[in-house]
């Protein structure tokens, strides 16, 4: 896909498309400790709500939103469903506002989701997770957003880009191409957002070993990197898996293959930064060979503590341009990419402050400093052949590039530092949950009756 091709759409149609938020996040008691209690009454039966469920734990709630056909339509509602969750949890538990999980009790008092008969499928997958990567691995939490063009946005592009392909071919071509260059590019999303820093010496050892400071009260943190949920001790396959991002049938034939060499216990445990969802997720493979790619799921988010809902909206609205750029952006032929991508990613996630760290772009050693201004002045372009005005929203990130100072990870680096890893999150937390019930005493007249719609639903699932 080229630029002169999307630049004969407007920007209106551009920007159009589906989007979703899904949001992870433990339930934590007052003192900072793993809540241990099952999942709320109050949002019903995990396995029927539409919008508030469990991830891997009774203790790890998750948000999903329905699809929108705007980032402010999505935003606005999961920040309203955060609010409803978080004020809704009893008076002495709030969210935890943090990727890296509160103090853990011994692994084996970590409640696994619990599901009814007819989701025993579901609670086994969970049960073989823990054996394989450890159940506090489990309880790393992030923000997922789902992103689709919308089809007569695709329709026209095909129609100007046609080469023989069909409209499903030329869809799964466009997903695809944004998924190998956010592989490759990815490490600049994790630079901006990351904001995981710490964690209490009752997690992973693995990532413990990884930081250079500890504070007074048990917990270690760094000051190079901003986001170990995304280093090499977060939540990754054992070994690492490469498919094929050249078509549907090559990634779908790799991803059998892993599975029948044992790598994988079945598709949905390929951890990567970005994914390829079909239309019928219960049965992935073959729906991507059968009916193509649906939407695309990034998965690199970290959870943002100084936001009642974990997110913040200009973010999206970053990521969202960074995904039309991706589409645009020329890929090189360079072999080795998705190892390089997968250096780069850790290497951000780990040692972004360092001044003297390297990243690898196509075998060449460069500074983050300089790829990153590079990237962001090239989005610059995009958006002005495009007519696209989210000048602010780059001018916000080409900022947090020349000043570090300005990144989440470093303004958390400055609490923890104050406060230690724990008490810092308890006081993020707490004041969060606060706002949410700020926020919902003060919903005004025209959005009572939104509000009403998702409490209906949110609120046992009815």
């Amino acid at each position: 896909m080229n630029l002169l091709n999307l630049s004969k759409l407007s920007s209106e149609e551009i920007l159009k498309g589906s989007f979703g938020i899904e949001w992870e996040s433990l339930r934590a008691k007052g003192d900072g400790e793993l809540s241990l209690t099952p999942h709320p009454e109050v949002f019903g039966d995990k396995l029927t709500n539409p919008l508030v469920t469990t991830d891997f734990s009774e203790s790890q709630i998750e948000i999903i939103t329905p699809t929108f056909d705007t980032i402010d339509e999505a935003f606005n509602t999961f920040s309203l469903l955060a609010d409803l969750v978080n004020s809704s949890l009893p008076e002495d538990e709030y969210l935890w506002f943090q990727s890296i999980p509160c103090i853990l009790p011994y692994w084996d008092q970590i409640p696994i989701a619990q599901y009814s008969d007819e989701g025993i499928s579901s609670q086994k997958y969970r049960e073989d997770l823990a054996k394989k990567y450890g159940v506090k691995k489990q309880m790393i939490s992030g923000v997922h957003f789902n992103f689709s063009f919308s089809d007569k946005v695709l329709r026209d592009l095909h129609s100007l880009d046609d080469k023989g392909l069909s409209f499903r071919e030329f869809k799964d071509k466009v997903y695809l191409k944004i998924a190998r260059n956010y592989l490759r590019y990815c490490w600049l999303i994790i630079y901006l957002t990351g904001c995981s820093i710490g964690s209490h010496k009752t997690f992973s050892n693995e990532c413990l070993h990884l930081m250079d400071a500890k504070d007074d009260f048990g917990s270690y943190y760094s000051t190079q990197g901003p986001s170990f949920r995304n280093a090499s001790c977060g939540y990754k396959n054992l070994i690492e898996l490469n498919p094929s991002y050249n078509s549907v049938d090559e990634f779908t034939d790799d991803i059998s293959d892993f599975i029948e060499r044992g790598d994988l216990s079945e598709a949905k445990e390929l951890y990567t930064q970005i994914r390829l969802k079909p239309k019928n997720p219960k049965d992935l493979l073959n729906s991507l060979k059968n009916d193509g790619i649906e939407y695309i799921e990034i998965r690199t988010l970290d959870i943002n503590p100084f936001y009642q809902c974990g997110l913040v909206e200009h973010d999206m609205k970053f990521l969202h341009i960074f995904l039309i750029y991706m589409l645009v952006k020329g890929e090189s032929d360079y072999p080795d990419w998705q190892s390089e991508a997968r250096m780069n990613e850790e290497n951000t996630a780990e040692k972004a402050y360092v001044e003297s760290m390297r990243l690898l772009k196509d075998g060449e050693e460069v500074t983050l400093k300089s790829w990153a201004a590079d990237i962001i002045n090239e989005m610059y372009g995009m958006c002005e052949v495009l007519g696209i005005d989210e000048g602010r929203t780059l001018s916000l990130m080409l900022n947090r590039i020349s000043n570090p100072d300005l990144t989440y990870g470093k303004r958390l680096l400055r609490l923890i530092e104050e406060h230690g890893y724990i008490n810092t999150h308890i006081i993020l937390s707490k004041n969060n949950k606060q706002t949410s019930i700020h926020n919902l005493e003060n919903v005004d007249l025209k959005e009572q009756e939104k509000l009403k719609c998702y409490v209906d639903v949110a609120l046992a699932g009815r």
